[in-house]
């Protein structure tokens, strides 16, 4: 197995959204990642306008308190900064705007993290990754094996596919934590091989613990442990490294 362990979508930042409370919680969080073997996290708190109403400026603010909470508690996790977008024409003013913090780059194009509703697929959502693409910008579509649409009609992700998104399933999504019907669909994404990385989506120590090394495993016994590696250190190291690059070692 890898040493390296890389969680790219988390909710460590505290006061931001529906993840950490505050920083106490926060750095409970980042020691329950290094007990779990996670040694990298790129904190990715949910932009959402009306919601969330978080940017550049709020994300980096945070990040920076996390970051000197984390060497003053000497946590050796090291951290960088993105987010989870969610779906709304606000992305594209958010994009030319330069709004966003991106998640890294795949094949040399920058990555950004895309959350769908979690009860459907949009009418028309192909239009905005297509959108995205076009801006040389390439879509990773959160856990959409949590989608209750794409329970039901898993050929809905199949335009997302073609178009050369990437996909990030949670790693408790492939334990069971979520449920069968979300279970099910994460296997069978995973049988298909479409999908790019494995994240733990953590939000919180009580329901939602930063967990990979569960979920690395569950993938181990479907698809085998070299693409269970590749789920959880190799790709997304491939895509956070050059954020962690800008990060003091």
């Amino acid at each position: 197995m890898s040493a390296r362990l890389v969680d790219l979508h988390n909710h460590l930042l505290p006061g931001l959204d529906d993840g950490a409370a505050d920083l106490g919680e926060a750095l409970a969080m980042a020691r329950a990642a290094v007990a779990n073997g996670i040694t990298h996290c790129v904190c990715t708190p949910h932009m959402q306008p009306g919601k969330f109403n978080n940017d550049r400026a709020s994300i980096s603010a945070a990040f920076k308190q996390m970051q000197a909470a984390l060497l003053e508690h000497n946590i050796p996790l090291r951290i960088a900064m993105s987010a989870e977008v969610r779906f709304g024409l606000e992305v594209m003013q958010q994009v030319m705007n330069n709004d966003i913090p991106l998640l890294g780059q795949w094949q040399g194009k920058p990555v950004l993290l895309l959350e769908l509703p979690h009860h459907e697929v949009p009418f028309g959502a192909d239009k905005l990754t297509q959108w995205l693409l076009k801006q040389g910008i390439v879509p990773m579509i959160a856990h959409p094996e949590r989608n209750r649409g794409l329970q039901h009609n898993p050929a809905k992700l199949r335009p997302f596919v073609q178009q050369g998104c990437l996909f990030q399933l949670t790693a408790a999504s492939v334990t069971g934590y979520f449920g069968h019907s979300t279970q099910a669909l994460a296997e069978q994404l995973l049988k298909e091989g479409i999908v790019t990385v494995l994240a733990s989506d953590a939000h919180n120590m009580q329901y939602r613990p930063p967990m990979l090394n569960e979920g690395r495993r569950a993938a181990e016994l479907i698809v085998g442990e070299v693409t269970a590696i590749q789920l959880t250190s190799t790709n997304p190291w491939l895509i956070t490294e050059p954020l962690f690059a800008e990060q003091p070692a």
